[in-house]
């Protein structure tokens, strides 16, 4: 069944891979589906069983009242795994669902093998710049902040080159609930992990892209540095770097989850 009752909430999941291989969840960014990582999947899915879920408020998964939280939003994930009997996987999130592959490596790294944060950062943007998205999400749906989104997602020379693909993932951030869209922005506002990165003892890779203005090598950098059991890759992309850039994306995630 691709829906799942977790911490109060109905999560629609897909599993791919041999049901006795260990488990890599993966974890979307704002605005997206579990279908982001279709590009991943056909590799990971040889040697490893994928569970993906359409984050609360988010794709299929039911839209529970905001705000929310990045605690409560990564508490979704071990709840996910309880329910689905996995008692230990590898984590990859990718933006807000790197935020909480943070949280998860502090507060529950009991349950997890490594952890893959990708395109993130310890504290992503600022106050007043969450709180004019939702004010614009608010007023104007999901079509408001459209262009912007997407602008920042993706290269120019990859706008250019694939067209159809950047197309798709911008249908994915229309069809968004916004109700859920501004909940998840306002855990972003709130969210600052700079203090508490350091006690991440999860062996860790963090993905950058050379490109990405939203989460940039720089703040990529200040988890490698904190985390010492941190690797470090970076990739030619923006923001979403695993479908930009999907195969080195793919290779650099195998290569790291199979040493």
């Amino acid at each position: 069944m691709p829906f799942i009752d977790a911490n109060g909430t109905r999560f629609n999941h897909q599993i791919d891979g041999p049901p006795r291989a260990p488990v890599v969840v993966l974890s979307n960014s704002l605005g997206t589906t579990l279908s982001m990582w279709n590009s991943q999947v056909p590799s990971l899915s040889q040697k490893f069983r994928v569970l993906r879920y359409d984050m609360r408020g988010h794709g299929l998964t039911t839209v529970t009242p905001g705000p929310y939280t990045i605690e409560g939003l990564a508490r979704d994930v071990v709840d996910l795994l309880d329910v689905l009997q996995i008692e230990r996987a590898h984590f990859c999130g990718i933006s807000v669902g790197g935020a909480l592959g943070q949280w998860l490596g502090v507060n529950a790294s009991n349950r997890f093998e490594s952890l893959t944060l990708s395109n993130t950062a310890a504290r992503i943007g600022t106050v007043d710049g969450w709180n004019a998205r939702i004010k614009t999400v608010r007023e104007g749906g999901m079509a408001s902040v459209a262009d912007a989104v997407v602008s920042r997602w993706f290269t120019d020379g990859f706008v250019k080159k694939s067209p159809e693909v950047v197309e798709a993932t911008r249908q994915m951030l229309l069809s968004t609930p916004p109700e859920g869209y501004v909940a998840t922005c306002a855990a972003l506002r709130e969210m600052d992990q700079r203090e508490t990165v350091a006690r991440i003892s999860v062996r860790t890779l963090v993905i950058a892209g050379a490109h990405d203005v939203v989460t940039t090598p720089v703040d990529a950098s200040f988890l490698v540095d904190r985390i010492r059991v941190a690797q470090y890759v970076e990739l030619n992309a923006a923001h979403l770097s695993n479908i930009e850039d999907a195969e080195a994306f793919t290779a650099a995630l195998m290569n790291f989850l199979t040493q």
